[in-house]
């Protein structure tokens, strides 16, 4: 059976590890990024990560998942945040092909994670598929036939920047944004609370915290519908760390995103919660791979 070398770069760890075609693991493994170090330090902690698998395994592939802005044809970074310093302009697949003689592909974290969900979890078998991550921002992915939607210079899917009554869609409805209104709401530092904490507090019936998700999923149902319009996804699917309160936001989002949206759409739009965590960007590095490689002609 093939073996692909799969790692997932995060700001804060890198996940990598022998993911076989039937889409278990041979072995996972993780490690700090050290994001501050930089992009060369980066390159090199993959270089040797695939050394070390190299000399265990026979490798069909290399698939990169990484944070950044990226360049697919080319498996290079066009831009990173001030997170990962000199980032931008890393060149991974040039130098991994280079280095071990084995293909590889490199895509964006967030449509990675999209691509697992749209292959193998909340929106399989759907034509048109909307992955949503809300966080410290929110970040999504388009998915349409099988492929991410990269827009005309590869920016589609940044909707986290999207005006919104006066504001942006992730300063209204990121879920750090939840953390700073309850702060204020009780006057307590922002460093003594979390999202964890919001929840616990919103189900004993803590009304500061029922009002501040409530804000937050009407600003999640208005700004989900505004892109539904645009691009009528058949299933739109949440991620993000705030995801793991699925039972108690489903009915909430499910019940303003109606409320956005025109009755014929709404009927048909599926919301979906995203069900690959560690793994999803490791998963979506290998079906990111196979897709560039058939696009390659291989």
């Amino acid at each position: 059976m093939k073996k692909y070398a799969c790692i997932d770069v995060g700001g804060t760890s890198i996940k990598y590890g022998i993911l076989k075609e039937d889409l278990t693991f041979e072995e996972r493994c993780e490690m700090d990024t050290h994001a501050k170090k930089g992009g060369a330090n980066i390159l090199n902690k993959v270089i040797n990560i695939v050394k070390n698998f190299k000399e265990k395994y026979k490798l069909e592939g290399i698939c990169i998942s990484t944070a950044g802005m990226v360049d697919c044809q080319r498996g290079e970074i066009i831009h990173s945040s001030s997170l990962i310093p000199n980032y931008t302009g890393t060149k991974i697949k040039e130098t991994l092909e280079k280095e071990f003689n084995i293909p590889c592909e490199v895509e964006n974290d967030v449509n990675c994670a999209a691509l697992a969900e749209h292959f193998v979890g909340g929106a399989k078998g759907s034509k048109v598929s909307l992955c949503l991550t809300i966080g410290t921002g929110i970040g999504s992915a388009i998915i349409i036939n099988d492929e991410v939607y990269h827009g005309a210079f590869g920016s589609a899917g940044e909707v986290g920047y999207m005006n919104m009554m006066e504001s942006t869609f992730q300063d209204l409805g990121a879920s750090s944004i939840l953390v700073k209104k309850v702060a204020a709401m009780k006057n307590i530092d922002i460093k003594d609370i979390n999202g964890k904490y919001i929840f616990e507090k919103a189900k004993l019936g803590d009304e500061d915290c029922i009002k501040a998700i409530d804000e937050m999923v009407e600003v999640l149902g208005e700004g989900i519908a505004n892109i539904c319009y645009i691009i009528n996804p058949d299933v739109v699917v949440l991620g993000g760390g705030i995801m793991a309160q699925k039972e108690y936001l489903y009915d909430k989002i499910r019940n303003s995103l109606d409320k956005n949206l025109i009755p014929f759409i709404a009927e048909k739009t599926k919301l979906k919660f995203a069900v690959h965590k560690n793994n999803a960007g490791m998963l979506g590095a290998y079906f990111n791979y196979k897709n560039m490689q058939k696009n390659r002609g291989f």
